[in-house]
């Protein structure tokens, strides 16, 4: 092997839609691609701690 990068290949994952409406499949996607996340909503009220519903006294 020659070219360190011959076997350097990556595969994108099916998608839906067209145009604008073109998705990633989520049926398609597994821990494989890096979909697992189980802090994400922790990391959401992090970043927007001012989407927090206001509470009436």
């Amino acid at each position: 092997m020659t070219d360190p990068l011959d076997k350097a290949t990556s595969k994108a994952p099916p998608t839906l839609g067209e145009g604008c409406l073109n998705r990633y499949d989520p049926d398609a996607l597994g821990p494989e691609d890096g979909t697992e996340f189980p802090d994400a909503a922790q990391l959401w009220e992090q970043l927007h701690p001012q989407d927090e519903p206001e509470q009436k006294p």
